[in-house]
């Protein structure tokens, strides 16, 4: 979320679960439904004892009372922020990290991305906390998964309520809850399991309990076969490309594609192939081989599965090379080597210089790569496994990020291991796991309401590749929220989701939506919305992307949980949710904001009448385009462009309405371009509910884009 950690830890924490035992996998195939007892969190044992140990006024971000504490006998922090009396409306806001994290993880935003400052400009106090703390383990054995899913999370609204009444007077504050990705799954299921805690809630960029492993592997697969043929494939999606995203593949790669397609991933998405990486997939798999090990050996040896029928595939991709340690590449050599610098010195510290200086003598020692005696084959490496054969660390997998010659450098993977190997041991560099991982999502097949997975059903509906005895992705979601999603909950909710999102597949926001249908019937329209974002990603920060291509969802979330408290507090309607049908596993939607609903302006730009217009150097363009808002949303604020794809957007228009609202405006501008090229013009437009143009938040970007041709 705001930054890679959250998801790397969401990640580890459930390999853990995965590997602690036979019992959750019962548990999990047993259960169909939500089995939790839903509770008010006053009758929660565990939180009886909260205590204050920080109660103070603060001036930054804004003039605010801050109080921190905890709850006695548990690992359980708040934090809690409470604006003057006079700028206070009887709500809260309580953000829900994708794992159980730090409660002072917003302090020090600014702008548009300051939770704190966000909720006292929308008389709301903000609520975080750490979600149980490590104690918050969802292994068995060693602690409550409810208590990180919810119940800690429960207990700290409740009790931020008791304060709040001290502060303000006697009453009862509304509440809302909202996080994002694996924060996504918490919200829901403290909705889903909890009454009278939350009034409403704000999941955004939300998963199913199929999206873990599925959404990594089938994008794996894909990033693999189609590695060359990625600029076609954009080239072909972008404004003035010819459409057909599948010219120029052969049978392999039209099949990985459409593959992908299918599965949900969003095609124009692949702009940032370049930069996308395998996000954690590095860590994920792993924890696939420790759930279903045989796996790993059939996908090679049975018939079925693609690396036994088709090992051509692998040809210059697989590697199974044997050597011994020649050297053990300490963390501070490393970075004078400058191998994994980016990874290893972190933006923080900036060049690698400057954080090897910086390291104590301890972190320097640690160990990060190794040198073999001898070179590997040059390939695309994207992750794979040192597998240590003789000596103290015999039979362990140590996970590689990367190899670089005679160098492997180490991902994910126990520090304790990492110091058993010694020089001379022999290991062996093999990424056949790996590669093996990235096809998982074929022998997952789950039930008919997962329609993604259709195209591995025959004609009566029966997989065609064959099943692992266990479907992961419940298991995954349940550790997140304490039980696998239902779609029944009491209050109300607005799911905010992301049209180019390779993360969290934008369809699994309408599977959540059907049971949401399931539950509430007829009713569903007055409790629940669904918003879709366009050109926006997974990732909730500022500059989420190239501004370019991507625009933050940040006002699209924070006006949402303006509109959720006016739905409850007031009963103010908000606007329709967004129109949209889903089309071979793809989220489509009108071209037009009338049309298309939701609360995000459309804008419709062309160059020379055409999404694409090819000049000559020093030859005016003109430019024309129409923005537009859906009814009841807003107005119009900005109209930014950038002509020459440096994504600053230096050139501002002058807004000229249409209407009395401010919700249409169409703009006629011209430009010169001095050197030859291909260029894509951008145009990014804002709306803000109130008009007002000064103010960071609750700011609703989208973008128009054309391509220009100067020869």
């Amino acid at each position: 979320m705001n930054n890679p950690k959250p998801l790397l830890k969401f990640l580890v924490y459930f390999i853990l679960l995965i590997s602690s035992s036979s019992l959750v996998f019962a548990n999990v195939k047993a259960s169909s439904g939500n089995e939790l007892s839903q509770t008010g969190i006053s009758e929660d044992s565990l939180f009886m004892e909260p205590y204050i140990d920080i109660d103070e006024w603060r001036d930054s971000p804004v003039r605010h009372r801050y109080v921190h504490g905890g709850f006695k006998g548990t690992d359980t922090r708040f934090s809690f922020y409470f604006p003057s009396k006079e700028n206070y409306q009887g709500r809260f806001y309580q953000y829900f990290t994708p794992v159980p994290d730090s409660e002072t993880l917003s302090q020090g935003a600014e702008g548009e991305g300051d939770k704190i400052g966000f909720s006292i400009a929308s008389g709301a106090y903000f609520v975080e906390t750490n979600g149980g703390g490590q104690a918050a383990s969802a292994m068995p054995g060693m602690g409550d998964p409810s208590v990180g899913a919810y119940r800690a999370n429960a207990a700290s609204a409740q009790y931020s309520r008791e304060v709040a009444a001290k502060m303000y007077g006697d009453h009862r504050p509304f509440g809302y809850s909202f996080g994002g990705s694996g924060g996504a799954f918490r919200t829901i299921g403290g909705l889903e399991n909890t009454e009278g805690v939350w009034d409403g809630a704000v999941p955004y960029v939300i998963g199913s309990p199929m999206a873990i492993p599925n959404v990594f592997s089938i994008r794996m697969h894909a990033m693999r076969v189609l590695k060359d043929k990625f600029p076609l494939i954009t080239d072909a999606l972008e404004p003035g490309g010819s459409g057909d995203m599948y010219a120029g593949l052969n049978e392999e790669e039209w099949q990985a594609l459409a593959e992908a397609n299918k599965m949900g991933f969003p095609p124009k998405a692949w702009f940032a192939y370049e930069t996308m990486g395998i996000h954690a997939f590095a860590v994920l798999y792993q924890g696939m081989g420790m759930a279903d090990p045989n796996y790993f050996e059939e996908f090679w040896t049975k018939p079925g599965y693609y690396g036994f029928d088709h090992p051509e595939s692998f040809e210059g991709d697989r590697i199974q090379h044997e050597a011994k340690i020649s050297k053990i590449i300490t963390k501070a050599e490393a970075l004078k080597m400058g191998l994994g610098v980016e990874a290893m010195a972190g933006q923080a510290k900036g060049t690698a210089d400057a954080a090897w200086q910086s390291m104590n003598e301890k972190e320097a020692a640690i160990p990060v790569a190794f040198q073999l005696d001898s070179q590997m084959p040059e390939m695309d490496f994207l992750g794979g496994d040192l597998i240590v054969k003789t000596g103290d660390a015999t039979g362990k997998n140590l996970a590689l990020r990367e190899i670089e010659g005679d160098v492997v450098i180490i991902g994910v993977a126990d520090p304790a291991s990492i110091g058993q190997v010694k020089i001379g041991d022999e290991v062996q560099v093999d990424n056949s796991n790996f590669l093996a991982a990235q096809t998982y999502h074929r022998h997952q097949v789950p039930g008919k309401d997962f329609y993604v997975w259709d195209q591995f059903r025959d004609s009566e509906g029966k997989p065609i590749y064959p099943q692992r005895q266990m479907i992961l992705g419940p298991l995954f979601a349940r550790g997140a929220s304490g039980t696998v999603q239902t779609g029944k909950f009491k209050g109300k909710m607005i799911v905010v989701e992301s049209l180019w999102d390779s993360e969290a597949f934008p369809w699994q926001a309408d599977w959540y939506r059907s049971k949401v249908q399931e539950n509430l019937g007829e009713s569903t329209d007055d409790n629940f919305r669904l918003w879709f974002t366009d050109h926006a990603n997974h990732a909730d920060f500022v500059n989420p992307g190239d501004p370019t291509h991507i625009v933050s969802y940040l006002g699209v979330l924070q006006q949402s949980l303006r509109d959720l408290s006016a739905w409850v507090e007031k009963g103010i309607t908000p606007p329709t949710s967004t129109s949209y049908k889903i089309v071979d596993g793809q989220v489509e939607v009108p071209a037009t904001a009338e049309d298309r609903k939701g609360i995000q302006p459309v804008v419709s730009l062309q160059a020379n009448g055409s999404s694409r217009t090819e000049v000559k150097v020093g030859e005016v363009v003109n430019f024309s385009a129409l923005i537009e808002l859906p009814q009841n949303t807003g107005k119009i604020v900005s109209a930014e462009w950038d002509f020459e794809g440096l994504g600053t957007f230096p050139i501002s228009s002058e807004l000229n309405s249409e209407n009395s609202t401010g919700t249409k405006t169409s703009i006629k501008t011209t430009y010169t371009f001095n050197k030859p090229g291909t260029y894509f013009v951008t145009l990014r437009a804002t709306s803000q509910r109130e008009g007002d143009a000064q103010t960071p938040y609750a700011r609703i970007k989208n973008l128009g884009r054309v391509r220009v041709v100067v020869k």
